[in-house]
């Protein structure tokens, strides 16, 4: 299924019944990410499982001035706008990865649409780029590689897109990304415009991202919010996660997870039981 939004169209899946819950992928991946999880919570829940502007079959608009068009702020917009769609004005958000940072944004911008917020294995992004060390510059270097000026990351992530998507995957045990699921995420690596689409959400993430945040330092995300995170991750190493979030929302409860970052692909069930507790 696709929705035209203010500024791009937006592929979405969506099946189930109960609430609205909206799922949010990260990178370099597509809501296929969910496909271990989205089957059990459609037993409660009405789940539409999204690809963000510039990712799987969502289109790719220029970034313009300042990355404009990949701002945290308008890629949390297509979503609320496909939601609206939908016919839900409010509705339950699940984030992985970039997924969690347009759900964070999301919340802020929009608090009478976001009744809960689940974010996995992030801390906001104001806060990584203030503690930039050599610990973070070295196990997430690829948000410094990402965001360097076209044509550099696109060129050399082009000349084989998936040596690059092995490298992101790499650490993980074998069967958490199947080869179905590896097809696809390549499948949209492979067009030139889903590789300069991503590198613009970094590009943003680290310029109107940023101006964005500063002006907002003052509010805290007011709905109950859900942290998890990785055990075998950076975040969990670099950072007191929990506390990390309590500085930005006013409701949080979280705990990390034995994994590494691809949590609903690694640990589905365990995800599962931490999501059903919090949803209810």
């Amino acid at each position: 299924l696709t929705r035209k939004t203010t500024g791009a169209t937006i592929n979405f899946v969506t099946g189930g019944s109960g609430p609205p819950l909206l799922l949010l992928h990260g990178y370099p991946e597509t809501h296929v990410m969910w496909r271990k999880v989205a089957p059990q919570l459609a037993r409660k829940f009405t789940v539409v499982a999204a690809d963000l502007r510039g990712y799987g079959d969502s289109s790719k608009p220029a970034g313009g001035k300042d990355h404009i068009a990949y701002s945290k702020r308008a890629m949390a917009l297509d979503q609320v706008e496909v939601m609206e769609s939908l016919g839900f004005q409010k509705f339950l958000v699940i984030g992985h990865d970039r997924g969690g940072r347009v759900a964070h944004r999301m919340a802020l911008d929009h608090p009478d649409s976001v009744q809960k917020l689940v974010v996995l294995d992030i801390v906001p992004t104001y806060k990584v780029f203030h503690t930039v060390n050599k610990e973070l510059d070295t196990s997430n270097f690829h948000w410094f590689f990402l965001m360097q000026p076209e044509p550099l990351p696109e060129t050399m992530i082009g000349n084989s897109a998936e040596f690059w998507l092995r490298s992101r995957f790499d650490a993980l045990p074998a069967d958490a990304i199947s080869k179905e699921a590896f097809a696809e995420y390549l499948r949209t690596f492979r067009m030139p415009e889903t590789i300069r689409a991503t590198c613009e959400d970094y590009r943003a993430g680290a310029s109107i991202d940023l101006t964005h945040d500063d002006a907002d330092l003052q509010r805290k995300v007011s709905c109950p919010v859900l942290a998890l995170w990785a055990e075998k991750g950076a975040m969990h190493r670099l950072y007191n996660v929990l506390d990390t979030w309590k500085e930005r929302a006013s409701n949080v409860t979280g705990k990390p997870l034995p994994s590494s970052h691809f949590i609903a692909e690694q640990i589905p069930d365990m995800l599962l039981s931490e999501l059903g507790t919090f949803l209810g």
